[in-house]
């Protein structure tokens, strides 16, 4: 027996034979066959094709698109919220500080039934302060508690021109008018303006609500119904105290009234017997320190009156509880304002002695007891000028 045919030799056993019976390839369904693997796992209609990406690439397309499909589910989801919370309509009030404004109040919005102030523009100048002066443009409306009905018409007010509601505006009335903030008698809506104005700087414009209950029997008078509220828009023009910053000393001159004050009251005048000048006489009993009158202006004072001969007081602005505006220089005013005032600077204090030529002339004023040849007794705080 040869070497390479013995068990443990050195030589290496043959390889086995395999025996295997192939099919044949009539005998095999179409769909199983897949010679060599070759299409498996595709369709056989789409060739393959290789891709013209590298792996780097795909996975940047793949972030892409990721991101673009979060971008609009995002975009989608916040148009919903957007949808379901966007603001309702509102009340607008547009237009530049003293000019007249435009007072938008739709349909829908309805007045709070409170008092409220909202500042729509922020002044730069002084806080108004109790017993301060105040010369604001104004201009307010009727706001509806209830919906208008379609026979109500475009929501215009109910007089002749009358704007969205408008009832009044200081714009179609020949200017800013003057109005004392913080008196302590003020009541009913004196008394809610104040309230939303002290505190508040010169140059500001301020829309308050005001509703019925702070009217009190005023209310009527407006025409408001129950849910109704008032609604104001001020713009606040300019501002002075009503009251001197400075006290006066006591004057005492020969031939002339004694004048005495405490500081924020109405002077003492005790007239001298002797006869009265017949001429003008004008005495500063306070220097003021602000602009001087021009002719022209209009002139916010405080004045007090008397009759030189019998020293009767006939009128007062403090005693009416207001100060009194007089457009000086003009002839609108009795001649001796005109003549005695021109010049003198806001924040005086002064005494003008007037013949009756330079007062109410020889027809003198009944309705206040001045006979044709009484000479008058004025004492006369310039508090400041009306804007022009």
């Amino acid at each position: 027996m040869p070497e390479d045919d013995k068990p443990g030799g050195g030589g290496s056993a043959p390889a086995p034979r395999l025996k295997a019976k192939l099919p044949s390839a009539q005998g095999i369904k179409r769909p199983d066959f897949t010679p060599h693997g070759i299409s498996a796992g595709r369709d056989r209609r789409m060739p393959a094709r290789p891709s013209p990406l590298t792996a780097a690439q795909a996975r940047k397309r793949r972030r892409i698109t990721i991101a673009a499909l979060l971008v609009v589910a995002l975009a989608a989801g916040g148009l919903g919220y957007w949808w379901f919370t966007r603001p309702g309509p509102t009340l607008e009030v547009t237009g530049a500080f003293g000019k007249e404004p435009k007072v938008e109040i739709p349909d829908e919005v309805r007045p709070t039934g409170k008092h409220s102030a909202k500042v729509l523009i922020q002044g730069k100048g002084a806080r108004l302060a109790a017993n301060d002066l105040v010369y604001l443009h104004f201009a307010y409306y009727r706001w509806p508690g209830t919906k208008p009905s379609p026979s109500a018409g475009t929501g215009q007010g109910e007089g002749e021109g009358q704007d969205n509601g408008k009832i009044a505006s200081s714009y179609a009335q020949g200017g800013p008018r003057g109005l004392t903030v913080g008196r302590k008698d003020a009541t009913g809506l004196d008394k809610a303006i104040d309230k939303a104005l002290i505190g508040q700087p010169v140059g500001s414009r301020v829309m308050v609500e005001v509703p019925p209950k702070d009217l009190g029997q005023a209310a009527a008078e407006f025409g408001l119904a129950k849910n109704d509220s008032l609604l104001f828009v001020l713009d606040l023009v300019k501002a002075f105290p009503s009251v001197l910053p400075d006290e006066q000393k006591k004057f005492d001159e020969d031939g002339l009234p004694t004048v005495e004050a405490k500081k924020g009251q109405a002077p003492e005048v005790k007239v001298p017997d002797e006869e009265a000048p017949d001429k003008l006489v004008i005495k500063t009993l306070i220097e003021g320190k602000g602009p001087a009158v021009a002719k022209g202006d209009q002139v916010m004072t405080n004045y007090k009156g008397v009759i030189w001969d019998s020293g009767k007081e006939f009128d007062s602005s403090w005693k009416n509880g207001s100060p009194q505006p007089f457009e000086i220089g003009t002839g609108k005013t009795i001649p001796g304002f005109d003549k005695g005032l021109v010049g003198v600077k806001a924040g005086s204090r002064v005494m003008l002695v007037l013949p009756p030529k330079e007062g109410y002339g020889k027809e003198g004023n009944e309705q206040a007891g001045i006979k044709g040849d009484d000479t008058l007794v004025f004492i006369v705080d310039v508090l400041g000028t009306a804007p022009k």
